[in-house]
């Protein structure tokens, strides 16, 4: 069945057939459904519950039956399920949904939050602190569902799939996740997990319920072929979408729910009735850079950006060993190029480091390396020692700085580079932004997780890297690397223009940009 079949198309294909033919398939139905609890609705519903993939996504549009996919699927296809909601209190649809099928509330330990059935139980939990994904380490499940998927990191999401199993060699497993498109900056990594289905950008779009298989590579979740295997022997997990509407679900739709969504102002109900994944992104109040600014910078970058440009700077964030990855950003004028990311495993110390900065510079570029919590010690040493010119950035230094207006102060040097980048990307200012960043998901995913507030005597304070971490799940490296690279890159940058006159040499670094281009050697 195809997304696009209607119940009309069904059942005039059902009529078409010759009476034995009817005859065989309505005996094949009652096999089928012999013992069921619920049937999905004809169309995505349908496809969603047959679907084959490891990994589904369900959803788009309110109203499309999707707390009824994952509890039927968990009733009449599993032994051992977890259906997970963000915050505890919501579960109660998910209970009601239970109750409905079942028609009792038989089973159910509130107290335990299980939910025994015919063919097993059903464990009922939530995720509302960052935490709370380790409540579920080692708890095996041939079924992981995560209702309203957007509103959790994506660390909780990627710890919890990791006990997908079963002791039963016949017994399927598969995680279902269902959601509504994003409606804050942190939910922004759904579409970028599934991006081939929900990223307009996507070099190599796929259709609903199309599969794709993926793995992790160098910390990096990359497609693959199926066939692919991995230098231990492990093979990929496929992965689909399915979009649904409002009118898959004939039960709901004939409530007039669909008034109720029409008369939500914009762009909620252009997320909720059409299921879009391209609109509505709320900002927060305390979101340093805005999610347009950095849309427009992207819209401004080209892969050939660099050419007629020297290598300004080239920024480290460091990870030495640990789970954080290493980000490198290199940078020309005003045009940033693509990431370098090496996971921390493999930058253990400052050589490893080094040797990854002297593949990646060129044009003899100052060196910005985060110095912070003191992992980057080992790389400006080894980087000294052999000549290149480097310098330290510390989150933590105070500032004497002020913003672009003067009217705010910063509380240290972490505030200033990071509310600077924000007025780098000012499309207000006299002549626009001329900054372009690559259309880097992941980037993005990291420059729209800065928060800030106002403190003191007029001064802004922005989240620590572990005030973020504790907040998103992850350490927003990539967006750090960047900033250091348009911050300490262009002062040093300068410094070394200024010396380098005075002692009577030609500068290698240019900055500035239409003005002082350069033939690229």
């Amino acid at each position: 069945m195809s997304v696009s079949q209607t119940f009309e198309d069904i059942l005039a294909s059902y009529k078409a057939l010759s009476p034995g033919k009817q005859l065989q398939i309505r005996e094949k139905a009652a096999a089928i459904t012999a013992g069921k609890v619920g049937l999905p609705n004809p169309g995505p519903q349908t496809e969603a519950y047959f679907s084959e993939a490891d990994e589904l996504f369900y959803g788009g549009s309110a109203g499309g039956g999707k707390t009824y996919l994952i509890c039927s699927l968990a009733l009449n296809e599993h032994e051992h399920s977890l259906i997970l909601r963000r915050v505890g209190k919501n579960l109660k649809g998910v209970k009601r949904e239970l109750q409905g099928l079942l028609g009792s509330r038989n089973g159910f330990n509130e107290q335990l939050g299980s939910w025994r059935h015919g063919r097993g139980v059903i464990d009922l939990g939530h995720c509302e602190h960052e935490s709370n994904r380790e409540d579920y380490q080692g708890n095996a499940h041939d079924l992981k569902a995560f209702d309203e998927l957007t509103q959790f990191t994506e660390t909780q999401y990627t710890y919890i799939i990791g006990w997908n199993r079963s002791g039963n060699p016949n017994q399927r497993c598969r995680v279902v996740a269902t959601g509504n498109p994003p409606s804050t900056a942190e939910g922004q990594w759904v579409i970028r997990r599934w991006g081939a289905w929900l990223d307009p950008t996507h070099p190599n779009p796929a259709k609903p319920g199309e599969l794709r298989w993926y793995t992790t590579i160098d910390s990096e979740d990359t497609e693959v072929d199926a066939s692919y295997v991995g230098p231990k022997g492990e093979r990929p997990r496929s992965r689909t979408f399915i979009p649904s509407t409002l009118e898959d679900n004939p039960d709901l739709a004939d409530t007039g729910y669909a008034a109720t969504i029409e008369a939500m102002p914009e762009p909620l109900r252009t997320m909720l009735r059409e299921g879009r994944f391209d609109v509505g992104q709320q900002d927060d109040r305390w979101q340093v850079i805005p999610s347009d600014w950095i849309r427009q910078a992207q819209g401004r970058w080209t892969p050939d950006g660099f050419k007629g440009l020297k290598m300004t700077a080239l920024a480290v964030d460091v990870a030495q060993g640990g789970p954080d990855k290493s980000s490198f950003s290199p940078r020309y004028g005003t045009w940033f190029a693509p990431l370098v990311r090496k996971p921390g495993k493999e930058t253990p110390d400052g050589p490893s480091i080094g040797a990854e900065v002297f593949k990646i510079r060129r044009d003899g570029c100052v060196v910005v390396i985060d110095v912070g919590g003191g992992y980057g010690g080992d790389a400006m040493r080894f980087l000294k020692d052999n000549g290149v010119p480097v310098a330290g950035f510390n989150a933590a230094h105070a500032s004497t700085a002020r913003t672009v207006d003067k009217a705010l102060g910063f509380v240290n040097k972490r505030a200033e580079a990071i509310w600077r980048f924000r007025e780098a990307l000012d499309p207000g200012q006299e002549g626009g932004s001329p900054m372009a960043l690559p259309p880097d998901p992941m980037l993005v995913a990291d420059l729209v997780s800065y928060r800030w507030k106002p403190v003191g005597a007029g001064n802004i304070q922005i989240e620590s890297k572990e005030e973020i971490r504790k907040r998103i799940g992850r350490s927003p490296d990539d967006g750090d690397a960047t900033i250091m690279s348009w911050s300490e890159g262009e002062k040093l940058a300068i410094r070394k223009m200024h010396e380098a006159a005075l002692g009577g040499r030609l500068p290698q670094v240019k900055v500035g940009y239409s003005q002082q281009k350069v033939g690229r050697r």
